[in-house]
């Protein structure tokens, strides 16, 4: 087999990657200088909170030669996940009763359908010549993405952080394919057209956007919702409204996802009701149910005991129902000590004592 010069090979991965479902595709080098001055800022204003692992890897995470040696040149990849099916967020935002779910975790986990669609596309690069070698990533290690995706030409991280597209918006996920192949690198990143629009922090409900393109995870919903294992600070709280897994808030707003594009990926699309379910039906589940409804879901991660701290939250801030009064007080005998605290905290919310 004749051996591809690089251009060619770069325009056949691809045509490989579109195959796959993957909307763009970019190849960044594996300098992230700027980003690396960034991220260590960031880790000593502590705007990473629980997140250890932010900080473990030291800079393995900005310098992909350390992490994996012989890098030469990062494959970044987006693959867009909207579920067109799902109930819109802002109807539900409008709902105190119903459960705001962020609408990556409405179906199965990403992580799965990602890593098998980069599977396939590191083994056919790796066929094209001898020597090739690959390392696929989905959201699994310790890598810059966003900087990453952004030097690829993807798009330019928003004023909110993350990446944003002219074509597609930014509803969509990142991949990359570390290589010691030495890949034609994106000349030019694309340029910063947030201008002076500030829709998404004005919209932020916790003001965890301190500053243009500035996230302090520790007041992000996300976060607190997700990543943050204790109790949830008690003055952020009432902003969580009923958003019980993410928040999609700053997405929402910003203009450019006039252009997102809705995914046709079955796995994207709702299970179990999650875009329309009530909290209270949601409050019904035991830990039996929960395992068995989030099965391939990225919401098992938080496990049952987070996931009842998060709707007793969201409990306390729908509008007064005697029905929620009991549910509350049906559950806070069995309670752990983290979700009666919760649950004590939503019945004061919603008894006004």
């Amino acid at each position: 087999m004749d051996t591809l010069s690089p251009t060619t090979l770069l325009k056949a991965l691809r045509q490989q990657a579109e195959q796959l479902g993957f909307q763009q595709m970019g190849v960044a080098p594996v300098v992230l200088d700027a980003a690396e001055a960034g991220l260590l800022d960031w880790l000593a204003l502590g705007r990473h909170g629980e997140m250890e692992y932010m900080r473990r890897h030291g800079l393995k995470r900005s310098r992909p030669p350390l992490l994996v040696p012989g890098t030469a040149s990062v494959i970044s990849l987006s693959m867009d996940y909207l579920p067109g099916q799902a109930l819109p967020m802002e109807n539900l935002l409008q709902q105190g009763d119903k459960a705001a779910i962020s609408r990556y975790a409405l179906g199965r986990d990403y992580h799965k359908l990602i890593r098998q669609r980069l599977k396939k596309l590191c083994q056919w690069l790796e066929a094209q010549a001898p020597g090739i070698q690959t390392r696929l990533f989905t959201d699994s290690a310790p890598v810059l993405e966003k900087p990453l995706a952004v030097l690829a030409g993807l798009g330019w991280q928003g004023k909110h952080t993350n990446v944003i597209s002219r074509q597609r918006g930014s509803w969509f996920f990142l991949a990359e394919i570390y290589t010691n192949l030495a890949l034609p690198v994106n000349s030019t990143a694309e340029a910063d057209h947030c201008g002076q629009c500030t829709r998404c922090m004005d919209a932020c409900p916790t003001g965890a956007i301190v500053a243009p393109y500035e996230l302090d995870a520790r007041l992000c919903i996300s976060y607190l919702t997700i990543e943050h294992f204790g109790p949830i600070p008690e003055p952020l709280r009432p902003a969580i409204g009923n958003r019980i897994y993410g928040c999609d808030d700053c997405q929402l707003v910003c203009p450019w996802n006039r252009f997102a594009q809705t995914s046709e990926e079955a796995d994207f699309q709702p299970r179990h009701g999650l875009d329309r379910a009530g909290l209270l039906e949601l409050w019904q589940w035991d830990e039996a149910t929960f395992l068995k409804r989030t099965e391939g879901s990225p919401i098992r991660r938080i496990g049952h005991e987070r996931w009842q701290r998060n709707l007793a939250v969201a409990l306390g801030n729908a509008p007064h129902d005697p029905a929620i009064i009991r549910a509350l007080q049906q559950r806070l005998p069995a309670a752990s000590e983290l979700v009666a605290e919760h649950i004590e905290w939503a019945l004061r919310q919603q008894t006004g004592s």
